[in-house]
C-alpha cells in the first residue's frame, strides 16, 4: 500500500511554508518555468558509520505521482494572511498552482542500494517551482527511512544470521514513524515486525509473543503458561522474566514437557531483562538437558548493535533478537541531515549555469552541475565512487579527487567494471519506474553489502569508502568557488 493511500488525502501540503512562499516568488517574478536541476544527498554516514542503506523511494514516488493541488488546498492557502491581515497568496498564483501539473525529471539510487556521503540520491530536473515545491516532502521520506533501514542493516550484520524482528511499534515516534520504521527496518534485513498493520500494508512477516500482563494476570506464572500453550500449541513462546528468570525458565520446561505429552513443541522462551548473556548460558543449558534442544531463545531488552556484538562475544546462547526503541527511534542518532540543493539552472540561450552554495565550512559547500553516481567494482567488491557532471563528462584518465583534499586523486583501471547508480524514475512528469517487491529490495540490501569488505561494515572506526568528484568536475568546482568569492570580496572593499 503506498503512502497516498494510507492517508487518503491529499500530500502537497506536506511541506514547509518557505516553500511556498518561494514559490509565489518565483511566479511574480516570472521565473516559475526556467529549469532548474537540484540534489538530494546527506554529508555524513550515520551512527558514525562505513555506508549508508538508501531506503523510501517508493514512497517518494507515489508523492510525486499524485502531486496535484486540490479545491482543499488551495481554499485552505486563501485563507492565510499576512502580518498586516492582507491575503498572504495572491489570486493569480492560486490558479497557478490550481492548474500546476508535475512535469520534471527525475532520476534516483534503487532502494537497497549502498551509499555514501555526497551521492545525490534524488536528481530533480524541472521548473524550479515544481522543484522547490518538493523539497521538503521529499527529505521527510527519505531522510528518516534511509536512517532506520542503515540502523536495520547494522543490528542485522551484529546477529551474524540470527533472525531479528523489529518489537519498536509502541516507542515509535508516532503512527506514520512506525509505519515507515517498519518498512525501512525490513530493506535493512530484519525478518519480522511486531506491527501488525505494517505487516498488512507492506506484507511483512508479523511475530509476538505475549507481555508480563499475560503472566501477573494468572495466579502462578506456571498456569499462565499451561494457559497459553492451550490456546496457542504450536506457536507459544513464553515470557520467563517477571518474576526470577531462571525458575521461570525452569517452569517453561516443566510446561514444555505436558505439551511434547500431547503432540506439541514449545517454539521458544524471551529474556527481556538482567544480565542476558548469563540467563541465556544457563537457560540453554537447563533447555538442553531438558530434552529441549529445539527450543529458541529470543532476547530484547533495548538492544543495538553494540550490545548484541558484547553478547555475542561473551558467548550468549540467543537465537532471535528483538529490537525496539532503538531500532524504529534511529535513538544515537535521530536525523540523517540529508539537504536537498540547487545546482544548476538552464539560461535562456539554453545553456546551463552552475550554480555553487558558499559555506565557513568546507563540507557544505555544495557540488554544482547536473549530476550522476559511477560505480566501480573490481573482482567483485566494490573500490569507489565517482560523482560527475553529465553536461562535462569523465574524462579519459577516469580520476577522481577527493572532495575536500585535491592533492588525493584515484585513477581506475581498466580492470574495473562500474555502473552508474541514478536510474529515471519520471520522465516529463510521467512514471518510468516501477518499484520493486520489498523483498526484492531487502535481497538487493543484502546483496550491495556483501559487495562491500568488511572493514567498511565494522562499527567502530571503519574504515572510509573512497568518494570523490571526477577531475573536470572539481575543477569547475574550484573555479566557481574562487570566482564568487572573488566577487565577493570586490564589493566588499
Amino acid at each position: 500500500m503506498t503512502i497516498s493511500q494510507r492517508y487518503q488525502l491529499s500530500l502537497t501540503l506536506l511541506t514547509d511554508m518557505y516553500q511556498l512562499t518561494m514559490a509565489q516568488g518565483y511566479w511574480k517574478k516570472g521565473l516559475a518555468e526556467q529549469e532548474a536541476v537540484f540534489h538530494l544527498y546527506f554529508r555524513k554516514n550515520p551512527f558514525k558509520g562505513g555506508y549508508t542503506v538508501c531506503a523510501g523511494l517508493a514512497d517518494a514516488l507515489d508523492l510525486l505521482q499524485n502531486f496535484k493541488f486540490t479545491e482543499g488546498d488551495l481554499t485552505y492557502l486563501k485563507a492565510l494572511t499576512g502580518s498586516q491581515g492582507q491575503p498572504l497568496f495572491e489570486e493569480g498564483f492560486l490558479q497557478h498552482l490550481r492548474d500546476l501539473t508535475f512535469t520534471c525529471d527525475v532520476d534516483a539510487i534503487p532502494e537497497g542500494t549502498v551509499v555514501f556521503p555526497n551521492e545525490p540520491l534524488l536528481r530533480i530536473k524541472g521548473p524550479i517551482l515544481q522543484c522547490q515545491l518538493l523539497e521538503t516532502p521529499l527529505l521527510t521520506i527519505l531522510n528518516f527511512q534511509t536512517l532506520v533501514a542503515t540502523k536495520a542493516a547494522r543490528v542485522v550484520e551484529a546477529a551474524q544470521g540470527d533472525p531479528v524482528l523489529e518489537f519498536g511499534m509502541r516507542r515509535a515516534q508516532g503512527p506514520d514513524g512506525a509505519l515507515s520504521a517498519a518498512r525501512a527496518a525490513f530493506i535493512g534485513g530484519v525478518a519480522a515486525t511486531s506491527n501488525v498493520l505494517a505487516g498488512q500494508l507492506f506484507n511483512i512477516p508479523v511475530k509476538g509473543t505475549h507481555a508480563h500482563s499475560w503472566v501477573m494476570s494468572f495466579e502462578e506464572e506456571q498456569e499462565s503458561f499451561a494457559a497459553y500453550a492451550e490456546v496457542f500449541p504450536h506457536d507459544s513462546v513464553f515470557l520467563v522474566d517477571t518474576y526470577h528468570t531462571l525458575e521461570g525458565i525452569q517452569k517453561a520446561i516443566e510446561v514444555a514437557r505436558e505439551m511434547r505429552k500431547n503432540g506439541a513443541e514449545l517454539k521458544g522462551i524471551r529474556l527481556d531483562s538482567g544480565d542476558l548473556a548469563y540467563l541465556s548460558i544457563e537457560g540453554r543449558r537447563m533447555l538442553d538437558e531438558a530434552g529441549f534442544s529445539q527450543v529458541a531463545i529470543l532476547a530484547s531488552n533495548d538492544l543495538d548493535e553494540y550490545l548484541i556484538e558484547s553478547l555475542k562475544l561473551q558467548g550468549a546462547k540467543i537465537d532471535t533478537w528483538g529490537i525496539g526503541t532503538k531500532l524504529v527511534t534511529a535513538y544515537d542518532q535521530p536525523a540523517l541531515g540529508g539537504v536537498y540543493k540547487l545546482a544548476a539552472l538552464r539560461q535562456p540561450n539554453g545553456e546551463w549555469e552552475y550554480k555553487v552554495k558558499l559555506s565557513e565550512q568546507l563540507a557544505k559547500i555544495s557540488t554544482p552541475g547536473i549530476l550522476q553516481v559511477r560505480r566501480f567494482s573490481k573482482e567483485g567488491a566494490l573500490v569507489g565512487d565517482m560523482i560527475y557532471s553529465e553536461p562535462l563528462g569523465i574524462s579519459p584518465a577516469v580520476t577522481m579527487v577527493h572532495p575536500n583534499d585535491p592533492t588525493q586523486r584515484k585513477n581506475f583501471t581498466q580492470e574495473c567494471v562500474h555502473e552508474d547508480l541514478l536510474v529515471p524514475v519520471f520522465k516529463a512528469g510521467e512514471q518510468v519506474y516501477t518499484s520493486p517487491d520489498l523483498r526484492a529490495i531487502q535481497q538487493r540490501t543484502k546483496e550491495q553489502l556483501q559487495l562491500l569488505h568488511g572493514t567498511y561494515r565494522r562499527f567502530l572506526n571503519p574504515h572510509l569508502y573512497k568518494v570523490g568528484l571526477e577531475e573536470q568536475l572539481h575543477e569547475k568546482k574550484l573555479a566557481l568557488i574562487v570566482q564568487l568569492r572573488t566577487t565577493a570580496q570586490t564589493k566588499g572593499a
